[in-house]
């Protein structure tokens, strides 16, 4: 068959045609995410680490996957020698509902409001 005709599959023939075949699709995969604090700086020492013993299960469990943390082994431009935190998320919605968590919400608790002062960013990855 020619024209536009030979576009239209034949559904009598019982034959899926390739373009929509399974191994012709490609895989849909969202981009991973990364969850960046910078802690500008800690008045509350001890908050900080409480914060922590629950903040990194509570992260884990919710799929986190903890890349660096420290502070850097160096800083270029307007960079700070503040400590930083490089967390893994398989999305970003992944890392918003570890946010979320009440898992991670006690972590909040436990940091308190003045402990210290913090970015946290949550960025896709290209």
């Amino acid at each position: 068959m020619s024209g536009a005709g030979a576009l239209i599959p034949d559904v009598n023939s019982g034959s899926t045609p390739t373009h929509l075949q399974p191994s012709a699709c490609k895989e849909m995969t969202m981009p991973k995410a990364y969850w960046i604090s910078a802690y500008r700086s800690i008045r509350n020492a001890d908050a900080v680490a409480a914060y922590a013993r629950l903040a990194g299960p509570a992260l884990t469990a919710a799929g986190g996957r903890f890349v660096a943390r420290g502070v850097p082994a160096a800083v270029k431009e307007a960079g700070l020698q503040e400590r930083t935190v490089l967390i893994e998320f398989d999305s970003v919605q992944a890392a918003l509902a570890a946010y979320d968590s009440p898992a991670y919400r006690e972590a909040l608790a436990a940091l308190g409001t003045d402990a210290c002062e913090r970015d946290i960013r949550i960025v896709e990855a290209v």
